[in-house]
């Protein structure tokens, strides 16, 4: 069916993709990306080609105070966010919501089926910095809570292969050739063509693993599947089934809408079966769903520092350093619903921690960012009466975003990371350093993986570059956001590492019905 909004998705790639065919034949590998410090990737002349850019050096921000030269080092950091290591074979996923356009955030995406060749080049980038004393993973490891995403996941930061492959041997999926749905990008026939490139992608792929210990926080898709419902038996038996929908024959207005389901009402659409368009694939109970729990175990054992535990809740902090403490708290909704929400006990946790801390910095850690969190507020007026925070670090909306906060104890910043399953597909640099007339100043540039771009044997390269013509991925939304969210020194003046005399009460939290019924503003179904 034909969207009558403007051309599909596999005409718009194929626009660029069909006239750059010849452009890509002849073209060599590039050299291997990595900070953009010292160099960028850029289309500079509009071909969909991305190349050798100018490096792009850090910009002061003094919008709290202070300034003046750097010091010395204090930590040094990398946040790794929403990478939606995926099962693209997966019958229980919903690509065909994209037909309602750009509301729900990308259900689809050209390079899906390349998710595990993006971490895996993203831990070769952290590995090639080689400063980080510790890494971040800000939630949406995995796309849809399934227990081979995570299996995979772990492997690659562990060190070692996965293969992103499930039912049989070779890719069946909505992007087979034989797929005549024009919603779907098909790199064996549509341009910008990629011959052979979906059974490459489900071959084992290699990692070294983190050499730095890699620290997690819970996302929305971790837990829930795609990142909106909580497993049941009934979407977990269509997950492990052999029938992949392409496109169904039932009202999804809830959809179009952006309300918020139910997994009752979920449930009672599964127990019937969906009607429409669907090809059969091989079952595989690998695709079964994972409960909170064992997904925040799984994770508490497999990160090098071992989490400690908040009840059964990822909220936890570990020092990097004499200087630093890092606050990293759960606010992943365990019924349905990607935006945070924060309960009591991680605000009980978080007064807690903070009363323990002692004379050193303080960053706070999440997915979703505390300003669009339910009871977000609550935490945030903890904050800002205490002097140390020197910023909060979120990923969930796939976007660049820098922003003081101003409060009674001088404030502190707000940092949002994109995404590395969209463009631009960059981690983020994190280095806080004291400032040689007083206060500190945290440093914060964009790294690119290391997938080369305009390379056939590179996959996480093909990744970027598709993803950089996807009319609804990060390019379009302006993911990598403005300057002043990427390259920069944001500056905090000089202030006493002391915590409040007496401990602040613990704001009230609001009911958590009082969460806006709507799905994810962020990474909502992607």
């Amino acid at each position: 069916m034909r969207d009558a909004r403007g051309p599909t998705r596999r005409e718009a790639l194929a626009l660029l993709g069909g006239a750059l065919a010849w452009t890509l034949a002849g073209c060599g590998p590039d050299p291997r990306p990595g900070s953009t410090l010292a160099r960028s990737l850029v289309d500079t002349d509009g071909d969909g080609l991305l190349a050798d850019g100018p490096a792009v050096p850090l910009r002061d921000r003094t919008d709290l105070g202070g300034g003046g030269r750097p010091g010395r080092m204090l930590a040094r950091l990398a946040q790794v966010s929403d990478v939606h290591v995926r099962d693209a074979q997966s019958p229980a996923r919903v690509p065909f919501l994209d037909r309602f356009g750009p509301r729900l955030g990308a259900a689809f995406r050209p390079q899906e089926a390349l998710t595990a060749h993006l971490l895996a080049a993203t831990i070769a980038s952290v590995n090639d910095w080689g400063e980080a004393e510790a890494v971040l993973v800000t939630g949406d490891l995995i796309d849809s809570a399934q227990r081979n995403e995570l299996d995979w996941a772990l492997a690659l930061l562990g060190g070692g292969s996965a293969a992103p492959d499930s039912g049989s041997d070779g890719y069946r999926g909505v992007q087979s050739a034989s797929n005549p749905d024009p919603l779907y990008y098909r790199p064996q026939v549509d341009a910008p063509r990629h011959p052979g490139l979906l059974n490459r992608a489900v071959r084992p792929v290699e990692s070294a693993g983190l050499r730095a210990p890699w620290w997690p926080a819970l996302g929305n898709h971790d837990i829930l599947v795609q990142g909106e419902v909580a497993p049941s038996a009934a979407i977990t038996a269509v997950a492990t089934g052999d029938r992949l929908v392409l496109a169904p024959e039932v009202d999804l207005g809830r959809f179009a809408e952006g309300t918020r389901l139910s997994r009752e009402e979920v449930d009672a659409l599964l127990r019937g079966g969906v009607p429409g368009d669907a090809v059969r694939v091989p079952a595989d109970a690998r695709r079964a769903h994972l409960g909170a729990g064992e997904a925040v175990a799984r994770l508490r054992a497999d990160a090098p520092g071992r989490p400690a535990a908040n009840r059964d809740r990822l909220d936890y902090a570990f020092g990097v350093g004499e200087d630093l403490q890092v606050i990293v708290l759960d606010l992943a909704r365990r019924d349905a619903g990607a935006d945070g929400l924060v309960t009591e006990s991680t605000l009980a946790f978080l007064s807690e921690t903070l009363a323990a801390t002692g004379e050193r910095h303080v960053l706070v850690a999440c997915h979703q960012p505390l300003d669009a969190s339910l009871g977000g507020d609550a935490v945030l007026a903890l904050l800002d009466s205490d002097p140390r925070v020197v910023a909060v670090l979120a990923g969930h909306t796939h976007r660049n975003a820098i922003e003081p906060r101003r409060g009674p104890a001088g404030g502190y910043w707000l940092v949002t990371t994109a995404s590395i399953v969209d463009f631009p597909q960059q981690w983020r640099a994190l280095r806080l350093v004291a400032m040689q007339r007083g206060g500190v100043a945290l440093e914060s540039w964009m790294v690119d993986h290391a997938g080369r771009p305009n390379d056939e044997d590179d996959l996480a390269g093909i990744a970027r570059d598709l993803a950089f013509l996807d009319p609804q991925g990060g390019r379009p939304a302006n993911a990598a956001g403005p300057p002043s969210a990427r390259n920069v020194r944001l500056h905090l003046p000089a202030r006493p590492l002391r915590p409040p005399r007496r401990r602040p009460r613990l704001p009230a939290l609001p009911p958590p019905s009082a969460a806006p019924a709507t799905a994810g503003a962020g990474d909502a179904l992607g």
